[in-house]
């Protein structure tokens, strides 16, 4: 066991200051039977510096009754109570639930607090961390619930809960609740899906094709198979929120006759735009180009995004009210003071379109590969010859590639520093481009441009690169100067990064929003800038970058617009089912559906290359998701049945019913505060009768498998009131209130006791070796009811 100071406490509030001083360093013990075992046993990763004893403090393991209503310190002996007279008159289930735990040596030393606050007894979390922390699992702060694809035996038949999170949430950068959405698809309730989506992202038919999906890298299928086609599934949403744009994008019930201004119609001032319009604000987008969308018109390729789909969000966006003035270039046309005297406030969202000058000789007879696109993409025509060389390995780059090719050049060949696995380009893309004939040169850096002696472009001379980074991993190349290549070419286009151009800012407002970098400076938590009322974000703020970070900056920006400007509506917030649910059948599936693709032979500048999913196989490929979280059960007897009995809990800081600590959250430290301590447990004498009864391997040591707290009021033989917590089925005690608004009225019969029964699990989800819980379930409540008429 790892030391740790022990300190005697004198009174909760002492113990209290004593934790919240200590940072989380320190941890209270009551009984200890729970505590310094996980000590014992290295369970988890870290471990307290100072243990702080409460046995000390005076009152600690009261128990009293008063009027029918128990007092019970939360030191008190689980044996102190599962013998006392007082608590088997006022709550008899308590003192029944206090016997059924563990065995008399346990129950002398074993606390009704420490019960109520123990740890999960999953076996995949009591993994020792000793023993190389092989089973990392959700709980405990890993990727996964091992028990989804494992031993599920003793877990949750009625879903899992929310836990650190989820590894595609985390890595979308937008945030992105990927399983939230999953699962309504699962259900067919593809509205809740849209509205779930649209709190995080307002264009998913646009991300879906255009986005590098980080969050199928992070997918737990990968450890399986493949990934989720989480792009695939997207975009069928996406396309659906789309057909019904009307319904999406409605214009606000009120206006708040507050006015806000964006300058950039790309995808970060396109999301600011529908957040800020929902919130009721008068909304007008300035742009120099002709049409709005920025890189999602003119950088992006039509085969991987059609126009249509940018023109049919942007018509949405107008239907919902937001005024676009395009064609206006700020700084020559309107200037930016202009535009914040007319508006309460300001988002600036301009985009990274200045070509960077490399120094290379020769580059002035380069094009710039994002003026190809722009032109290609207004045009669908571009003059080149027929050998083409293209500088870069990010998307941007085959992008270009791949349009030179479908443009007819005879050759085409893309060189840059990286070797194949570190391109930044997306797997994909690299694939897709070897597919239609692009040659890749990799490992080699521009050494200068080589002409023809009428001055012309001839080829590109290359030099072998080394290295990309320093020990730091501070971009740093290193070149071989002896080892270069020519590679012929008549035609040279970079596509080797973009700079940000904030020359439109004007001199006054540069000094005030410039940093030292040339970028806006602009806070990357909330994009406030310093100065009052503007906000800044995108490629403006952190160079070029992706769109889904961009809509991620529009979106927390307009959250913070709109509580400026007096709307306490807050953008993309999460809001959580409480159990999470998943198939048990189609997360066993390793390989992912994948978006049927034109034939190289048949692609084009125009069609897309691929299809969307139809809903039936989006709805299949949503199954696959295993909706991470913990599956495992509460382990407390005693909780149950303080649910079951109303009990109210006393802290050091409040009184919190028991309901509200023990069900709504995966842990009771998830609901105390730092420090906050529970004192004491009241229970008061409810009518009825009260009953606890527990399925279980053995008839001592072991936790419930099944447990349920019932407490039925019954009066010539019809039931008036019924409470009936269930324990061992769910992540937290579970109360079928169903059940109770069903059997009032009722009297007790066979069938009644059948059809409760029933009622019980109808709305269970057995992950696939557990199924036989529902019928221990079902047993028990058919005890509880039969009993309380006095015919069990």
């Amino acid at each position: 066991m790892k030391q740790f100071e022990h300190v005697n406490a004198a009174s909760f509030e002492e113990a209290g200051r004593m934790l919240k001083e200590s940072g989380g360093t320190a941890q209270a013990m009551a009984g200890g039977s729970d505590l310094l075992g996980t000590y014992k046993d290295n369970l988890l990763k870290t471990y307290p510096e100072t243990v702080v004893n409460l046995k000390k403090i005076p009152g600690f393991a009261a128990l009293e009754e008063e009027d029918g209503c128990l007092k019970v310190g939360s030191g008190c002996k689980l044996n102190t109570i599962a013998q006392s007279q007082a608590v088997k008159e006022v709550c008899p289930a308590l003192a029944e639930a206090a016997y059924s735990v563990a065995s008399p040596l346990i129950r002398s030393i074993g606390t009704i607090g420490g019960n109520i606050c123990q740890d999960v007894r999953c076996w995949y979390y009591r993994y020792p961390d000793s023993m190389g922390g092989a089973l990392d699992c959700k709980r405990k702060g890993g990727r996964t619930c091992y028990a989804i694809n494992g031993e599920n035996r003793y877990h949750s038949v009625f879903g899992g809960m929310s836990c650190h999170g989820t590894p595609c949430a985390k890595s979308c950068p937008a945030g992105t609740d990927v399983p939230a959405y999953m699962a309504k698809l699962r259900e067919g309730k593809w509205d809740q899906a849209a509205e779930i989506i649209m709190r995080y992202n307002p264009m998913p038919m646009m991300t879906s094709r255009i986005c590098p999906h980080p969050c199928q890298d992070d997918c737990n299928q990968c450890t399986y198979g493949d990934s989720v086609n989480v792009h695939g599934v997207e975009r069928s949403l996406g396309d659906y929120i789309l057909e019904h744009a009307d319904r999406y994008y409605c214009a606000p019930e009120r206006e708040t006759g507050k006015r806000a201004a964006i300058i950039g119609a790309g995808p970060g001032g396109l999301a600011a735009a529908y957040y800020l319009r929902k919130a009721g604000h008068s909304v007008v987008v300035y742009d120099r180009m002709e049409k709005a969308g920025g890189v999602l018109r003119y950088g992006i390729p039509h085969y991987r995004l059609p126009k249509d789909i940018v023109d049919a969000y942007v018509n949405a966006l107008s239907a919902m009210g937001v005024k676009f003035r395009l064609g206006v270039q700020v700084g020559r046309d309107i200037t930016v003071e202009e535009i914040q005297q007319n508006s309460d406030s300001m988002y600036v969202g301009t985009g990274a379109w200045k070509q960077p000058v490399l120094g290379l000789e020769g580059e002035n007879l380069t094009q710039f590969g994002l003026n190809f696109l722009v032109e290609v993409n207004t045009y669908l025509k571009k003059s080149m010859g027929n050998k083409v060389l293209v500088c870069g390995g990010g998307n941007v780059a085959m992008d270009v590639a791949l349009t030179a090719a479908r443009l007819g050049a005879g050759q085409v060949r893309l060189v840059c520093l990286e070797q194949e696995h570190d391109m930044p380009a997306a797997s994909e893309e690299v694939a897709r481009a070897r597919e239609e004939g692009v040659e890749l040169c990799n490992g080699w850096g521009l050494g200068r441009i080589v002409t023809d002696e009428n001055g012309r472009v001839a080829g590109l001379e290359a030099k072998r690169c080394l290295s990309m980074f320093d020990e730091e991993h501070r971009f740093s190349p290193v070149y071989d100067e002896a080892d270069r290549m020519v590679l012929e070419a008549d035609t040279i286009i970079l596509a080797t990064g973009q700079r940000v151009d904030l020359s439109f800012l004007g001199e006054h407002f540069g000094e005030q929003l410039k940093s030292a970098r040339g970028l806006i400076d602009a806070d990357t938590e909330s994009f406030k800038t310093k100065k009052d009322g503007v906000y800044a974000g995108g490629d403006a703020v952190t160079g070029p970058d992706i769109a889904i970070r961009a809509i991620l900056a529009g979106r927390v920006a307009a959250a913070g617009m709109n509580r400026d400007l007096g709307c306490g509506e807050e953008c993309g917030n999460p809001r959580e089912a409480a159990f999470l649910r998943f198939d048990p059948g189609a997360v066993e599936n390793a390989v992912s559906h994948k978006l049927k693709e034109v034939p190289p032979s048949e692609r084009s500048l125009t069609r897309e290359d691929a299809s969307s999913f139809d809903r039936e196989t989006a709805m299949e490929e949503a199954g696959r998701c295993m909706n991470c979280g913990c599956y495992a059960v509460s382990p407390s007897d005693i909780s149950p049945v303080l649910v079951m009995a109303g009990a109210d809990i006393v802290t050091t800081e409040r009184t919190l019913t028991a309901e509200a600590l023990f069900t709504k959250e995966l842990t009771v430290q998830n609901i105390l505060n730092l420090g906050e301590l529970v004192k004491e447990i009241r229970v008061s004498k409810r009518p009825g009768q009260m009953h606890y009864d527990k399925k279980r391997v053995r008839n001592a040591i072991d936790f419930a498998i099944v447990s349920l707290a019932s407490c039925l009021d019954v009066k010539d033989n019809v039931i008036q009131e019924a409470r009936l917590v269930y324990g061992g089925v769910a992540p937290v005690p579970l109360r079928v209130k169903r059940v109770e608004e069903f059997l009032k009225g009722r009297e007790v019969t066979e069938e009644t006791a059948d059809e409760a029964a029933g009622l019980a699990v109808s709305a269970a989800s057995p992950m696939g070796k557990n199924e036989y819980k529902l019928f221990m379930m079902k047993d028990l409540m058919r005890s509880a009811v039969l009993g309380a008429g006095g015919n069990s």
